[in-house]
């Protein structure tokens, strides 16, 4: 199973960087790609006791969580209109 999350993290996080290279109107899917690949990479690094490489996946989940709000796949918080 460790070899899978290691395998799936790697390719689902090159489909990620391509996606979003090619600045079409699908690369804001990359950013799923890249949540996925932080999961399955977070899942080996725990697997192989690699607590360094948790540590910045992690961090990975958290700008792929920005990147997913960004790319409009949460619903937007709308500004609240002052009172005059």
């Amino acid at each position: 199973m460790i070899t899978f999350f290691e395998w799936a993290g790697s390719l689902l996080g090159l489909v990620g960087a391509f996606l979003l290279a090619t600045h079409t109107r699908f690369s804001r899917y990359g950013w799923l790609a890249f949540f996925a690949a932080n999961l399955a990479m977070i899942a080996f690094a725990l697997g192989i006791h690699r607590y360094g490489l948790l540590l910045q996946q992690t961090g990975f989940v958290a700008t792929s969580i920005l990147g997913l709000y960004r790319a409009g796949f949460f619903g937007r918080v709308r500004d609240k209109e002052t009172p005059p």
